[in-house]
């Protein structure tokens, strides 16, 4: 069993990795199932385990914190969905990079109920999209923007942290970091690609795929 939660308004960073540690401790024990969490935090940045200081480009914009998880500084705030994934590897298969990779698939999957098509590359973590709809770059390619990211810790074989969907964020606040340490891409979201939908019709997207993009991960 899986329990789904979703929290209005918007949570605390800090506060929500203190409950998600409880509940990887409770899974762990066998007190508690396995859960996703779905939530919208306030502005801040994240700096996770290979974040570098220089890529902080305006430590002053918004509110700085270290996270546990892997990968480097990224960006939460309203309008982007983010979805805490407290998973048991150890009965899912102890497999690091098909775990991250059936997070992939599972965000893929929800954004195609939106008519978005993403893409995952061997070379970077997290979802992509071509955007077509943009001017080609030189050379003829066209750019591929970020619109999810993935990051997760272990602990115990017990997963937390986990995904992040951007809906309608202030993309703005992305001018702050290098993004996951990547410059030689953008960031996009369901708005800037013209696409209307909901935190709940996204929610229930990620629910709907859920079993068949991650339970038998």
């Amino acid at each position: 069993m899986v329990e789904f939660r979703i929290s209005e308004g918007l949570v605390e960073y800090s506060e929500s990795v203190r409950l998600m540690e409880k509940r990887v401790e409770e899974i762990r024990t066998g007190s508690a199932d396995e859960a996703v969490w779905l939530l919208e935090h306030p502005p801040l940045y994240t700096a996770g385990t290979s974040a570098k200081p220089s890529d902080l480009l305006n430590p002053h914009l918004l509110p700085v914190f270290k996270a546990s998880r892997g990968g480097q500084f990224t960006y939460h705030g309203p309008g982007q969905r983010i979805a805490y994934t407290m998973l048991d590897l150890n009965r899912r298969g102890r497999n690091v990079r098909e775990f991250v990779r059936s997070i992939e698939r599972w965000a893929i999957a929800a954004l195609s109920e939106f008519g978005i098509e993403g893409r995952c590359r061997n070379d970077r973590v997290g979802v992509w999209v071509v955007r077509n709809d943009l001017p080609a770059l030189q050379g003829g390619a066209h750019r591929e923007d970020k619109v999810a990211a993935v990051g997760i810790r272990l602990r115990r074989w017990i997963s937390f942290h986990g995904l992040s969907i951007n809906v309608s964020p202030e993309l703005g606040h992305y001018e702050g970091i290098v993004p996951c340490g990547i410059r030689e891409h953008g960031i996009t979201s369901f708005k800037d690609m013209g696409v209307d939908a909901t935190m709940s019709e996204l929610d229930q997207a990620l629910i709907h795929h859920f079993d068949n993009d991650l339970a038998e991960c």
